[in-house]
């Protein structure tokens, strides 16, 4: 098995080979067929590479080759965005009647599909402490078709027993999904602990680079010929040019994500310390109330961290703008570092009283970048000092 650098540079080569180094961008809407057999079979085939981009183009085959492979799953898909990828795989893999199981700490926007969407569809839902494996148990019922996982949480860091789930899923013929947007598949592969699918905001770590909105789906071929007759339906259609900047990016993946895992335990480190904050969540300090099994089933901890002040949402605020570095903005795992305050974000995904039960008023979400560690240390502690001093 080669390693993830030739992975992600070469794992798309037999996909629409061609002599140009760099792949070429087949912005088409639409492909030509020789014959009539031809035009049949593309019509039907499940994603496919050139008979309408709505149902696949080599772009998008070709970040999915690169991804499937760095997943260790047999096949993989791209969508508009990660809220695509999950909306998406939800609608395919549920129904009226159905019950599914969330987590209590997850994204705002998979929180609301849980508790906002579904529900008008005639699927119930529950949401459990995701740090007690039994509490996955608990909330089975003869009904519950899928268990969605976050692990890392956003914005919490939580840790979900991703082994324990997908074994009491397994014994009750459910499937499992994961989001590893988080972590990436360099940090942690759900399939290996026994995950169905697992899903990805590309638009994050994959792409790095802020500049293209994207999913990407990872699983079985059968699982995914499911999701993509629904996406088929719902058209939430990657554009060739994003899909071909993704697979840029995604060429640099093993080499950004070990500075972010270092940025991201370094801010940890030092700010755990300060004064002027209650705690922070983040998986790499051996504070952690899950720190081992972390370190059980991720070999990086990823660049993120959610940080609690003492002086709650108005000094959360001000940190951020004292912060010189990272930005204020709602995304992350960018080459540039962010921040964010979640509260304030998710107000329009979710219910003043949800939103209270997701996520603490003074936390604030910082995403380390690729800077120079020094200075994003520096910086955070003279932005920490600056609050406490007012």
């Amino acid at each position: 098995m080669p390693g993830n650098s030739t992975i992600t540079v070469h794992a798309d080569r037999k996909v629409h080979p061609s002599r140009a180094v760099a792949p070429p961008i087949y912005q088409t809407a639409a492909f030509s067929a020789e014959d009539a057999e031809t035009f049949a079979q593309g019509a039907v085939a499940p994603r496919g590479t050139d008979f309408y981009t709505r149902f696949g183009n080599p772009n998008h085959a070709q970040v999915a080759a690169v991804v499937a492979e760095l997943e260790h799953t047999e096949a993989a898909m791209v969508t508009a965005s990660g809220m695509a990828a999950l909306t998406t795989a939800v609608l395919a893999l549920v129904s009226a009647g159905d019950h599914v199981i969330g987590q209590k700490s997850t994204y705002g926007g998979t929180a609301s599909v849980l508790l906002n969407l579904l529900p008008r569809l005639g699927v119930s839902t529950t949401l459990v402490d995701q740090t007690d494996p039994e509490a996955f148990a608990r909330a089975l019922t003869p009904g519950t078709r899928l268990i969605l996982v976050e692990t890392p949480s956003n914005p919490l860091l939580q840790i979900t027993d991703l082994r324990a789930v997908a074994d009491l899923a397994r014994a009750h013929d459910v499937l499992t999904v994961a989001d590893n947007t988080f972590a990436t598949p360099l940090n942690q592969r759900p399939t290996d602990y026994g995950t169905d699918l697992v899903w990805h905001s590309a638009t994050k770590y994959l792409n790095g680079h802020s500049d293209v909105s994207a999913g990407v789906l990872a699983g079985s071929a059968e699982i995914l010929d499911r999701v993509w007759d629904v996406g088929l339906l719902t058209g939430a259609t990657l554009g060739p040019i994003d899909a071909w900047l993704l697979l840029r990016g995604i060429r640099t993946l093993p080499l950004r994500v070990p500075r972010h895992n270092a940025n991201g335990l370094a801010l940890a480190e030092a700010l755990s310390a300060h004064p002027a904050v209650a705690k922070v969540h983040y998986p790499g300090l051996a504070t952690h109330p899950q720190h081992k099994l972390a370190v059980d089933q991720m070999s990086g901890f990823g660049g993120v961290l959610g940080i609690e002040f003492t002086g709650g949402f108005e000094v959360a605020d001000a940190f951020l703008g004292h912060l010189r570095y990272p930005r204020r903005s709602a995304s992350l795992g960018g080459v540039e570092s962010l921040a964010v305050h979640p509260a304030s974000m998710w107000r329009g995904m979710l219910s003043e009283e949800q939103l209270a039960e997701s996520v603490p008023l003074g936390l604030v979400r910082l995403a380390a970048g690729t800077e120079d560690t020094a200075d994003l240390v520096a910086d955070a502690l003279e932005a920490a000092d600056a609050v406490l001093a007012a």
